[in-house]
C-alpha cells in the first residue's frame, strides 16, 4: 500500500485542532519542512516560503469553513465535493482524523502513543456506512499512515480481526520514526519561546527603561512584647488576691 504524504492544508488542519498559538506557526512549518519528502507533498519541499504561503492560505478556507478548533466539526476540514484520498468516501471523515492523530504524534516526538476507541470514533465523525466498511477503513487508514495498533496491554493487535469497543494504543510505526528527526522538536520549540522572550524583555526595556527598584524602608522595626509586661508577670497569683476565684469558696480568715 502507497505511503500517504501530508499537504499544506493537513498542516493547517493541524495547527487549528490542536490551538498551535500563532507566533509559533513558523517554526511548527520550518520543523515539517526540514523533514522533507519523507512526511511532506513534493512540490511543497523546494521553497519554504511557498510552503509557508500554502499553509497560511489553507487556514484561512479553514476558518472561513468553521473549522477553528477541537470543537469544531471534522467534516469541515474538507469542502463539498473533495473525494477521500486513503479511506472510501463514507468514511471520509475517519481519514481527515487520524492524519491530525498521526501529525501530533511526529511533532511530539516524545508521545510515545496515543489511546483511541475506533468503535466510539464511529459515532463521533458522524460517520453512517456499515460496521464492516468502517472496520475496513480502520485498517486501511493505519496501513497508510504507518501506524501500529497494540491492546492496552501493549501487545500489537491486527485490525483485520476487527475493531473492539475498547481503547487501543496508537503510535508511530518503528520503520517511520527512524526516518525522522532524532532531535527534540519540543526542547528546541522551547529554547526558540525563551530566546522570543528574552528579545521581547530587551526590546521593552530600551523603549521604556528598567523598572526602578524599591527602596528599603528606614523605619525600625516594632519590637516584640520584650518591653512590654504580660499579665502573667505583673498579676498576682490567685491565692493573694480578695476576688474569689470561680468556682472556689471563700476562704475564711
Amino acid at each position: 500500500m502507497r505511503k500517504y504524504i501530508y499537504n499544506s492544508r493537513d498542516v493547517a488542519a493541524y495547527f487549528k485542532y490542536f490551538s498551535v498559538p500563532s507566533y509559533l506557526e513558523v517554526s511548527y512549518m520550518q520543523y515539517i519542512f526540514n523533514l522533507g519528502n519523507k512526511v511532506l507533498a513534493e512540490p511543497l519541499t523546494h521553497d519554504f516560503e511557498y510552503f509557508k504561503k500554502e499553509v497560511y492560505r489553507e487556514l484561512y478556507f479553514l476558518w472561513a469553513n468553521g473549522f477553528e478548533n477541537e470543537k469544531a466539526d471534522i467534516s469541515k476540514m474538507t469542502s463539498e465535493g473533495d473525494l477521500s484520498l486513503i479511506c472510501d468516501q463514507e468514511c471520509i471523515c475517519l481519514e481527515s482524523y487520524m492524519k491530525l492523530i498521526c501529525l501530533h504524534l511526529i511533532f511530539s516526538g516524545n508521545l510515545p502513543y496515543i489511546t483511541l476507541n475506533f468503535t466510539g470514533l464511529m459515532t463521533q465523525l458522524g460517520i453512517k456506512c456499515g460496521v464492516e466498511l468502517y472496520e475496513a477503513n480502520c485498517k486501511t487508514i493505519c496501513d497508510s499512515l504507518q501506524l501500529e495498533v497494540r491492546d492496552t496491554f501493549g501487545k500489537p493487535f491486527d485490525l483485520a480481526l476487527g475493531v473492539p469497543d475498547e481503547l487501543l494504543r496508537v503510535s508511530l510505526s518503528a520503520e517511520f520514526k527512524e526516518g525522522l528527526d532524532s532531535r527534540n522538536f519540543k526542547e528546541t520549540l522551547r529554547s526558540e519561546q525563551m530566546n522570543w522572550l528574552k528579545d521581547l524583555k530587551d526590546k521593552s526595556f530600551k523603549l521604556f527603561g528598567s523598572i526602578p527598584s524599591r527602596k528599603k524602608s528606614t523605619n525600625k522595626p516594632r519590637q516584640n512584647g520584650a518591653s512590654r509586661k504580660s499579665y502573667r508577670e505583673t498579676g498576682y497569683p490567685a491565692a493573694q488576691k480578695s476576688v474569689q476565684p470561680k468556682g472556689m469558696p471563700k476562704q475564711e480568715r
